[in-house]
């Protein structure tokens, strides 16, 4: 996100979420970069650097970021030691201590200042024996990477720090059965991108009801649709009505009288807002294969896309909208995405980009994807190629964020 306009104070900031085994969002971890050439995760060695990450958080909100979860913070050597991050609410904030932190007496010092002020440490890629055990006593988390430590290692973890009273945090599972199999080792927590992979390619025919719902999903994005047809496919689901209804009559919107018609909501919001809606909660519909968050990053790389097509010249925003929308289908789906995708009707060139093809479409979206994981250089690179300023993207992800926000607000009012 940009401040002042100079590029010198745009701050990468993005999330990924951590879960309970069973899907349900616990927290998220924030990553962030304080300048676009900065190799790694740090705002510098003094306290203006520290507040150009604690000020961009404050200003977008943190419970914008986290959509009112907790927060995993990652903190350098410097921020730990300066208490730049003290700012942020001790009730909803993790410190995270990276593993290639010295540990010494400033840091233990730092470490318990922060735990007596109530605040959560968590360690990450913690190892048996390590010189981070002598944090221990000011810790609450332990992360644990579950692919550079053998199951044997992680059980001995869970032996010794659970009767701590630690709670343990799995990291880098990529699938459920790994989710599963750490659960039941003793990991309360997990982290990863097990909920936008496939559970399999070897799914039997769609039940009617989703079906219903992709055909639906086609309608709403059809090229020629208008108020009428719009109105027409609200109005033969009941429960997009009733969403619908609930939604524009929330007290969000601060209506001076009820709104009672689908054409009347249309028409109060516009037909690309409504139109955006209804197709997230028929992807929600769909979802099975993945988790609720599947339908949540879905519906954020949609926005963003859609954003950063806008910004390109020529490009169709709502199109955009489509690619990031559909980006985790097959996840939802748990069928390849070229069947996924069969039926909807999607121009070439998202087509083409949800297949994996190069274009410009699939480097808006490899941009948005990469910049989601944290994985900065290879962001900027996909803007880049697709012409896109290297403000534009932390701009649009943050806007993103704040649309995601009131879309997941409006949808509870509807539910």
């Amino acid at each position: 996100m940009s401040m002042n306009g100079n590029s010198r104070d745009t701050v990468y900031i993005a999330r990924q979420p951590i879960f309970h085994p069973s899907g349900r969002v616990f927290g998220y971890e924030l990553l962030y970069r304080a300048e676009a050439d900065d190799a790694e995760c740090t705002a510098g060695g003094d306290m203006a650097g520290a507040r150009v990450l604690t000020d961009t958080v404050l200003n977008l909100g943190l419970d914008v970021l986290t959509d009112g979860h907790t927060a995993f913070l990652n903190l350098t050597r410097r921020l730990l030691l300066d208490g730049a991050a003290s700012l942020l609410p001790r009730e909803s904030t993790v410190f995270e201590l990276l593993e290639n932190i010295e540990i010494d007496t400033p840091v233990i010092d730092a470490c318990r200042v922060a735990f007596a002020k109530g605040y959560s440490v968590a360690l990450d890629d913690f190892v048996i024996g390590s010189e981070a055990e002598a944090l221990l006593p000011y810790v609450k988390f332990i992360k644990v990477d579950v692919l550079a430590t053998p199951a044997a290692a992680r059980g001995e973890i869970a032996r010794r720090f659970l009767p701590m009273g630690l709670r343990l945090i799995a990291k880098k599972v990529e699938t459920a059965d790994v989710a599963a199999k750490v659960s039941a080792e003793g990991y309360e927590l997990v982290q990863g991108h097990f909920y936008c992979k496939p559970t399999t390619f070897d799914a039997p025919a769609l039940p009617s009801r989703r079906l219903v719902y992709l055909n639906l999903l086609c309608a709403l994005n059809g090229e020629h649709v208008t108020i009428d047809s719009l109105e027409d496919l609200i109005k033969h689901d009941a429960s997009l009505s009733y969403r619908v209804l609930r939604s524009v009559n929330s007290a969000a919107f601060a209506l001076s009288q009820e709104i009672r018609s689908i054409r009347q909501a249309i028409v109060l919001l516009g037909l690309q807002r409504i139109r955006q809606w209804a197709s997230v909660w028929s992807m929600a519909e769909l979802n099975s294969g993945g988790t609720s968050e599947t339908v949540a990053m879905a519906t954020l790389r949609g926005r963003c896309c859609e954003l950063l097509g806008d910004r390109l010249c020529g490009a169709s925003g709502s199109e955009f909208f489509m690619l990031g929308l559909c980006s985790l289908l097959d996840a939802m789906l748990g069928r390849p995405m070229a069947t996924a995708i069969a039926d909807l009707p999607l121009s070439a060139p998202i087509r083409a980009a949800l297949l994996g093809q190069s274009n410009l479409e699939r480097s808006v979206l490899d941009a948005v994807v990469a910049y989601e994981h944290g994985d900065w250089d290879a962001a900027l690179e996909a803007a880049r190629r697709a012409g896109i300023s290297s403000s534009h993207l932390p701009d649009a992800y943050a806007e993103s964020l704040q649309w995601a926000r009131e879309l997941s607000r409006v949808s509870a009012v509807a539910a």
